[in-house]
């Protein structure tokens, strides 16, 4: 399977419209390079740009979900759009534009089908940003392509490793993180990719943003992991396409010939009393 990693960059004067333009046309170019496209985390407005998230939000399927669609059909390609501000619709029924917002991740299949979407559930900022402007998602999602099934996590995500537990158990053997990850905590990223790799004994592709977010510069550095931990490919800081062939059976001969996950005890049982 060949996966191309999309790491943009999100600088401030590109309209929301510009650059979604832009990265529809980056991902057909990957047509007949890759099967699988990985775009970052809230690429239409920055991870970190807190203020934009409202007036910026769309409906589930509103035009970044239409942009995308088109170009993963024009590139036959299965797209993992990144996420953007969703705005769901209210449960009250009062006016539109009034209903909770959420971090959401597309998938489409190589026909232009949405194949999931993806809520996430750990909201960054503490007290501020995403964790007080954002719901929480509740919801594993997995995604079944030919030769893999794909385990869908955003960012902060990377940090719980339950979550990624459960998508072993749901099935999961390529877990795909897109993040607007800050160069300040760049070891973390590296280090967390590779640990749900040799954990869950799964190839794991995380695809980060490049340039400045409201001032917080990105890290970049989008990665490929095998299994056993190995880093197939690297990303360096600015705007790029990360390619990289691997081979989805890996994940079963790795887990055959050292099968530490049959040894799991905690997290299978109820507990007692």
């Amino acid at each position: 399977m060949r996966a191309s990693l999309i790491q943009i960059a999100v600088e401030e004067g590109e309209s929301v419209e510009a650059r979604r333009t832009r990265v529809a046309s980056l991902v057909r170019e990957q047509a007949g390079a890759a099967d699988l496209v990985v775009l970052p985390e809230l690429w239409t407005t920055g991870a970190f740009a807190y203020e934009e998230f409202g007036s910026e939000a769309e409906p589930l399927q509103g035009p970044t979900f239409e942009a995308m669609a088109k170009a993963a059909s024009d590139a036959g390609v299965w797209l993992h759009a990144g996420s953007i501000p969703e705005r769901a619709p209210s449960d009250s029924g009062s006016a539109a534009g009034d209903g909770p917002l959420y971090n959401t991740s597309l998938v489409f299949s190589p026909s232009g089908e949405l194949a999931a979407a993806y809520r996430k559930i750990h909201r960054f900022g503490f007290d501020k940003g995403e964790a007080v402007l954002m719901g929480a998602g509740s919801e594993l999602v997995t995604v079944r392509l030919p030769g893999t099934t794909l385990g869908v996590a955003t960012c902060y995500d990377l940090r719980f490793p339950e979550l990624f537990r459960g998508l072993v158990d749901a099935g999961a053997e390529t877990l795909v993180v897109p993040a607007g990850w800050p160069e300040r905590r760049r070891g973390h990223w590296t280090l967390l990719a590779r640990a749900r790799a040799v954990e869950n004994q799964a190839f794991v592709l995380a695809c980060g943003t490049a340039g400045t977010h409201a001032g917080v510069p990105q890290a970049g550095h989008s990665i490929v992991v095998d299994p056993w931990g190995e880093v197939l490919a690297e990303a360096g800081h600015g705007e790029q396409v990360l390619t990289v062939e691997f081979d989805p059976a890996k994940v079963a001969t790795t887990r055959e010939q050292f099968p530490a996950l049959k040894d799991r005890v905690l997290g299978l049982r109820p507990p007692r009393g």
